[in-house]
């Protein structure tokens, strides 16, 4: 059996669709009797009943339906049963030929169609078939086969546009995501390549200071010169390469890392700008390790500057803590739609290496009932992170 073929914008409204086609075949009905009026016979009635079938099933075969209504139109001609709607259906049909078929060729089914009429007719007919209403019957054959093809085209312009658009969005990703790890990868081998080669002197010097103490403890002072040296050669090193992930415009921070100490601060200044906080904590609040206590610090501040961005004004904010580990959850409500305010997806791809950095990791996605949840989980002992 032949696969339907259906346009992609047609796949994604084929209900809409259907009830287009039914109105339309209701009134291929209507034009067909009334034209017929006064008299309406049974042939007549079928003919109306296949115009209205053939406008329902046109677009799965658009070529086959067009072809059986022109013969079915020609029978009527040589059979003296002709209904003027018949024509109307024609055009129709021709107009889906042109739009929705495989292979773009509408000039020669309008060609074909009026053609074999036109034959037919002088055949009959041909003292009373040329007059002024075949000019009708051209315009609207024709019409139709370049109203299709001119739909055809519209659309497939807009489908090109999307894609291009689409693939030049992916491959900007791409570029941004390959640049990112190339400059990872670059920083880390620069890193190994530094703090390799100063760890194996300081490695060296303290092996030289440890015979020193045993058997000339007077040379052991300018061993213990060279490690120091050489520990600050790598923290220098460090320092440069670094650097080149800072903003330029960006100042030397002048205060410590922060930490959950300084949660308070962060949860006043999105009080003053309307955005409402409950706070509550589970268990005995710990000291935490330095990379712990500032990943758990920055998560709850993308968390909650998302939540305040996408939410509806207010979020819950629950630490617990237990034992070896740190829970941090921020759930708030969403509001939708959320029209030209789509998120980048940077802010969860931060938590998540903000987590993995302190060895934790962190979940995020929509709730039932219309909330959004962010969920962390890092270790709180300090022997886990060496």
């Amino acid at each position: 059996m032949q696969e339907v073929w259906l346009p992609p914008w047609l796949e994604q409204h084929r209900h809409r669709a259907w009830i287009g086609d039914v109105l339309l075949a209701a009134a291929q009905v209507v034009l067909v009797l009334k034209l017929q009026q006064p008299v309406i016979t049974v042939v007549t009635v079928g003919l109306a009943v296949f115009a209205a079938v053939a406008v329902l099933v046109r677009r799965r075969a658009p070529e086959r339906i067009l072809a059986a209504a022109t013969a079915v139109a020609v029978l009527t001609m040589i059979t003296d049963t002709v209904a003027a709607g018949l024509f109307i259906t024609l055009g129709v049909l021709t107009f889906t030929a042109a739009a929705y078929s495989p292979r773009r060729r509408p000039w020669r089914h309008a060609v074909l169609v009026w053609g074999v009429i036109v034959v037919t007719g002088s055949v009959m007919d041909f003292a009373n078939w040329w007059g002024p209403d075949q000019f009708g019957l051209f315009a609207w054959i024709f019409g139709g086969a370049g109203a299709g093809d001119s739909a055809r085209m519209r659309r497939a312009y807009i489908s090109e546009v999307t894609e291009r658009a689409r693939q030049a969005e992916q491959t900007r990703e791409e570029e941004a995501r390959r640049r990112v790890m190339d400059e990872r990868l670059r920083i880390a081998r620069e890193l190994h390549d530094v703090v390799a080669h100063h760890i194996a002197v300081i490695s060296v010097h303290a092996g030289a200071a440890g015979h020193a103490l045993r058997d000339r403890p007077d040379e052991v002072w300018p061993v213990l010169e060279h490690i120091r040296g050489a520990a600050d050669t790598v923290l220098d090193e460090i320092k440069s390469v670094i650097s080149v992930l800072r903003d330029p415009d960006e100042t030397d921070p002048t205060e410590p890392a922060p930490g959950l100490d300084r949660l308070g601060d962060l949860l006043d200044g999105l009080h003053t700008m309307g955005f409402r906080v409950r706070r509550q904590e589970h268990g005995d609040p710990r000291p935490l390790p330095a990379m712990v206590d500032l990943a758990a610090y920055r998560i709850v501040q993308e968390a909650l500057t998302n939540a305040h961005r996408y939410g509806d004004g207010s979020a819950l904010l629950d630490l617990t803590y237990r034992a070896g580990e740190l829970e941090i959850q921020v759930t708030n409500r969403m509001v939708w739609p959320r029209p030209g305010r789509a998120g980048s997806g940077f802010g969860l791809l931060g938590m998540r290496e903000r987590a993995a950095a302190a060895q934790g990791e962190v979940t995020a996605g929509p709730i039932p009932g219309g909330g959004f949840r962010v969920r962390a989980v890092l270790p709180c002992l300090q022997g886990s992170l060496t």
